[in-house]
């Protein structure tokens, strides 16, 4: 049976990335995210938040870790690992929900602003969009081509194939 574990988020840092490194030298950063959700309900806008944890690994982590603070809104594709332990004070079996960060992109301009950013010159070289564990950086998405040219002879709208 085939199986699917992939998770898209948008949302803002709760707190300000710290960069740790295991004793093998690899880079980690746990970020919180707050995702936000409107609704309505009768007639009225309600607004729920979603916390979420995510763990990213290696030159995702540095630059995460370089860049990004505090509010600062942020992409987010990974897959759910579910983290199990024992409580020491209790004795409780215990577990969560996480995320491991992938890929990223950094949204709004330079200030942090809103989500999707500004023009051009709110773009600065300080939005990566970077791949997870392999610490490559994947290219920009590719730009808008323009319409396909139709065979001469079909400009009329009527003799256009489907």
């Amino acid at each position: 049976m085939a199986s699917l574990n992939k998770v898209m988020i948008m949302g803002n840092l709760t707190r300000d990335p710290e960069v740790r490194y295991t004793p093998k030298g690899q880079a980690v950063v746990d970020i919180g995210l707050a995702v936000n959700r409107r609704y309505k309900v009768e007639n009225e806008t309600r607004e729920e938040v979603t916390f979420i944890d995510v763990t990213f690994w290696g030159r995702s982590a540095e630059v995460i870790g370089q860049y990004m603070k505090k509010g600062r809104p942020l992409y987010v594709e990974g897959r759910l690992q579910l983290d199990s332990w024992e409580d020491k004070a209790t004795g409780q079996k215990k577990s969560r929900l996480k995320v491991i960060g992938d890929e990223f992109q950094f949204l709004g301009g330079r200030d942090g602003g809103a989500p999707g950013g500004g023009g051009e010159e709110d773009d600065g070289p300080a939005r990566p969009r970077a791949q997870g564990q392999s610490g490559q950086r994947s290219q920009a998405p590719p730009q808008r081509q323009a319409p396909q040219e139709y065979p001469a002879g079909l400009d009329d709208e009527d003799e256009i194939p489907f």
